[in-house]
């Protein structure tokens, strides 16, 4: 995949789920629960979420989900 035509990606949490847009047409919504790592993390810490052309990084909990992952629904 071209990093330089990948579609625009979103990602926020709140109230116990991580919701992912993918061009505004593709949304995947998740709980934490589903990973340990994300379980353990504070409200900050979760909300800090990095978005690459690749997937999701939160840098204080050392946990990265794939956007292809994710379209498996491997959380």
């Amino acid at each position: 995949m071209s990093t330089l035509t990948a579609p625009k990606r979103t990602a926020h949490y709140d109230t116990g789920y991580v919701t992912v847009r993918i061009a505004g047409t593709v949304e995947i919504r998740f709980s934490i629960t589903a990973s340990a790592r994300l379980a353990r993390g504070t409200e900050a810490q979760l909300k800090n979420i990095e978005v690459s052309p690749f997937g999701l990084h939160w840098p204080e909990l050392d946990e990265d989900l794939s956007f292809k992952g994710l379209l498996k629904g491997e959380f």
